[in-house]
């Protein structure tokens, strides 16, 4: 019998883990197995706060639904990773890609020398902010789809800023209030 195994991936940053978790858990409701990966510091603190309950870390119990796993993000430990946003994005955007893949290959290896072919990783769920995420998965043949966890007019304004600037609703703030609208 073919499972479906998805790959979840959200941005380490409040605001996308728990939308993400609560996906997870709807997932294993219809029966899917999921696989929660997040950068190694996210781990830690998931395992040690009541998210972390009615998951298995990858360690200690290979049968649960949901699996957490982790990857470096290559940050020292005493690193702000909510004041060091921007180094954070980019030290993610160099490791992870790679990470996820070997991650990816361990997990399929390891289904296969088990026999066990219905848990290889079916699709990817990727937080938006990850979009190489989108880039591995094609690389390795698994479907994948993208998943903001904001507002749908946050989104339809993320996708819309050029147009916005364009049309001169948003311009540079150059120190002068001349414009009745937005600054960036």
């Amino acid at each position: 019998m073919c499972e479906a195994h998805i790959l979840v991936i959200p941005f380490p940053a409040q605001g996308h883990v728990i939308p993400l978790m609560k996906l997870s858990h709807q997932l294993v409701k219809h029966g899917i197995k999921v696989t929660f990966v997040n950068i190694d510091f996210v781990h830690n603190q998931i395992m040690k706060s009541s998210l972390g309950e009615g998951v298995a870390d990858h360690n200690n119990n290979k049968d649960a639904m949901i699996e957490l796993v982790s990857i470096p993000d290559r940050l020292e430990d005493g690193d702000n990773r909510n004041l060091l946003l921007g180094k954070l994005t980019e030290s993610t955007c160099k490791v992870m890609p790679k990470k996820l893949e070997m991650l990816i290959e361990d997990i399929n290896k390891s289904n296969n020398n088990n026999n066990n072919n219905g848990n290889k990783i079916s699709c990817l769920v990727i937080d938006e902010n990850f979009g190489w995420g989108i880039e591995v998965a094609k690389k390795m043949g698994i479907r994948a789809v993208a998943f903001w966890p904001a507002s749908a007019s946050l989104l339809a304004l993320h996708f819309n800023i050029q147009k916005l600037i364009d049309d001169g609703l948003i311009v540079a703030n150059d120190g002068e209030n001349s414009h009745p609208f937005f600054y960036i």
